[in-house]
């Protein structure tokens, strides 16, 4: 073989390596651009679920606790706000509201012990527990997938690929408000 002919042939085979490891990162860039997008949806899901189920519970605390139409309004548009929300950082201050909502409407029910017998409320709270718990795991997954991919946005070589490529940005995190880690830590002992 002349030496033109394994020349050629070195070169071949590098432009093959580099174009191997370019598709490598953007495919796997691909996966996890994919998978927070996913861990995102969840949260939504979520959320439109709890946001589904915090009329019912108004309406079951308003039979009650006529006079508390200030609370009452102040949980209408939380869930609004959550609703609305279209970014991580709009969904974590949604749900900062939405909370503290929360915390004031299940405030009054301790006041009413016929409302924490009533098996509705009760059936209510159940169910909003269970979607907190889902809303926790799916937060922590999009974390998860959010630290990964900004890791590897930033890592070399791919933080050289993506910024030729420019596809892929920076994911923010859904953050609990110090606040709220102070309530997580030390959760509130309910009895009925």
């Amino acid at each position: 073989m002349p030496t033109w002919g394994i020349v050629l042939l070195v070169i071949i085979v590098i432009i093959v390596v580099i174009v191997g490891l370019i598709a490598g990162i953007y495919n796997s860039l691909v996966k996890l651009d994919e998978r927070v997008n996913e861990a995102w949806s969840d949260i939504t899901v979520q959320l439109k679920y709890r946001a589904d189920l915090i009329p019912n519970v108004v309406e079951t605390v308003k039979g009650y606790a006529k006079h508390e139409k200030e609370t009452f309004q102040m949980v209408t548009e939380a869930r609004s706000a959550v609703m609305g929300a279209k970014t991580v950082k709009q969904a974590a201050e949604a749900e900062k509201e939405m909370q503290g909502a929360l915390g004031r409407i299940f405030a009054i029910a301790e006041a009413y012990p016929e409302l924490k017998a009533n098996s509705n409320f009760v059936k209510l709270q159940e169910q909003l527990q269970d979607v907190e718990d889902k809303i926790q795991a799916a937060r922590r997954f999009y974390n998860a997938g959010a630290k990964e991919l900004n890791t590897k946005i930033k890592t070399f070589p791919t933080n050289i690929i993506n910024s030729i490529i420019g596809h892929f940005k920076k994911r923010d995190y859904f953050e609990v408000a110090e606040s709220e880690k102070a309530k997580i830590e030390k959760a509130p002992e309910v009895k009925f």
